[in-house]
């Protein structure tokens, strides 16, 4: 989608500090980190929000969550954790119609965040 920035970022239009790439899904640093370590990881596949995803989106979700713990550990959270964020529509916080994961970590995080 041509107004998405985060399709912008998956086809080079936008720079992004990625940190991982692979036919489905690109993880990226966030422009305005809340923590130590905080990333995105997306699909490449434009999916609005989580709440669009159908059946046979499950093996790609599993590999998004997948790949976002795996680099939350290569970053230096796997001893003492991160938190790991969707938000989902205006009531949920999610600020770009794309789906995304956050990862936070690197410091004790406090709930329900401010």
């Amino acid at each position: 989608m041509s107004d998405c920035i985060f399709c912008r970022i998956i086809a080079g239009e936008i720079p992004g500090k990625k940190i991982y790439e692979d036919d489905e899904l690109l993880a990226f640093h966030d422009v305005t980190p809340q923590a130590p370590v905080h990333f995105l990881v997306i699909p490449k596949r434009h999916i609005k929000n989580i709440m669009e995803l159908e059946s046979g989106d499950s093996s790609l979700i599993g590999r998004l969550l997948y790949r976002a713990q795996a680099l939350a550990a290569e970053l230096g959270c796997g001893e003492k954790g991160a938190r790991f964020v969707i938000n989902c529509k205006s009531d949920g916080g999610q600020t770009v119609d794309h789906l995304h994961c956050h990862v936070l970590g690197g410091r004790p995080l406090d709930w329900p965040p401010g």
